[in-house]
């Protein structure tokens, strides 16, 4: 592909900052590059005709990480360590909401609810005898008790197969969509300048610059950061982030349906809510994570065939009618430990990936740490 001096002259030259990915990151960091340097050229590079990663096509969970998660985290982390995540989370959440607005995130606080079955009994016994050292431990973030046994929403919700649950009311639900079509059209207004289809291939830092390495072509900016997640390793092999496909269907409305807010289950493998009056369900990579750490965005009839059968015995044993409306995957980026990754990794090359299954609620920090970081 041959590019004329007029194309390179108005839309590829004098890049300041090019941003690859236009996820919750690449856009929050978007918008904060341009709120400190109003002035400067922010060029983002997507892709996908939508972000093509996770986020637009999660679950829409606003969630921190449910008990036995925190507690899986403490075997393998310090308590410093998991501390400092949590309350990143929920800082993210919080930022999130002031820079989108509840109504534009389309928030709602339903609280959560992890739940047991009597498989999970020894499980289940091990969490609530920490129940209150979990309590204890997250009380300087909320300023309050966080987790509660509520064995009665049992009945409620109208669930099979579930013996205990534990209920989190500080966590709630987001539109996807809504959200990111707000942070598009936020970056939009403040003069980010967008190029959809167009997958970079290479970076190559040359003295001041950086060579950006597109499929017909190549162009050059001041600076880049990297914020493609889950797709980070096909630009910058040395990084310790791999994908993660998270598979999820979506019902259609059901009359009747019962449960309302976010469910964690089997310990946060699978994940479920409702969407109005629809279910949608996710989850499922334990059954193969080696096949499910892969970069291709497809279904596997294993993983779903799963998420068919739980939401017919687990979740809506009453209804015996329910059809799928949409089921769609998406990619994550996860690694050997939940920390994100966000550095300078050389002269005017930087990154901020590995999310690790929690874009949503750290996405938009991690953005704005970014900008500030270069």
């Amino acid at each position: 592909m041959h590019v004329s001096f007029w194309e390179r002259e108005s839309f590829y030259n004098d890049i300041d900052y090019a941003i690859i990915g236009s996820g919750i990151v690449g856009l929050s960091a978007a918008v904060e590059l341009k709120n400190k340097y109003p002035n400067a050229k922010v060029l983002i590079f997507e892709k996908g005709f939508l972000p093509s990663g996770a986020s637009t096509k999660n679950a829409g969970f606003a969630c921190f990480g449910s008990p036995t998660e925190i507690l899986d985290d403490l075997s393998i982390m310090s308590e410093v360590e998991v501390f400092a995540m949590v309350e990143k989370r929920w800082k993210g959440l919080l930022n999130l909401k002031e820079l989108i607005g509840e109504d534009n995130l389309g928030l709602e606080t339903l609280g959560s609810c992890e739940l047991f079955t009597n498989e999970d009994e020894t499980i289940y016994q091990n969490t609530i005898e920490k129940l209150a050292y979990l309590n204890d431990f997250l009380r300087p973030i909320f300023n309050e008790d966080v987790f509660e046994l509520k064995d009665e929403l049992i009945a409620e919700f109208g669930f099979g197969n579930i013996n205990h649950i534990i209920y989190n009311r500080f966590e709630g639900q987001i539109n996807t969509g809504k959200a990111l079509k707000y942070l598009l059209d936020l970056a939009k207004i403040k003069g980010v300048e967008f190029f959809n289809g167009v997958e970079v291939k290479n970076l190559n830092q040359k003295k001041e610059i950086v060579q950006i390495e597109l499929q017909e072509f190549n162009i050059e900016a001041k600076n880049v950061l990297v914020a493609t997640n889950g797709f980070a390793k096909q630009i910058l092999p040395e990084l310790n982030v791999e994908p993660a496909r998270a598979q999820v269907l979506i019902t259609e409305p059901i009359e009747g349906l019962k449960l309302k807010g976010t469910f964690h289950y089997e310990q946060g493998y699978y994940y479920f809510r409702n969407v109005g009056n629809r279910v949608l369900f996710g989850g499922g990579r334990n059954l193969d994570k080696e096949a499910e750490n892969s970069l291709e965005i497809k279904l596997t009839s294993t993983i779903q065939n799963k998420l068919d059968q739980l939401l017919e015995e687990v979740i809506l044993p009453y209804k015996s009618d329910v059809k799928v409306k949409m089921r769609w995957a998406g990619i994550m980026g996860v690694g050997d430990t939940k920390t994100t990754i966000v550095k300078q990794l050389d002269a005017n090359i930087y990154c901020a990936v590995r999310m690790g299954g929690m874009g949503i609620a750290i996405g938009s920090l991690i953005g704005k740490e970014a900008a500030g970081l270069i």
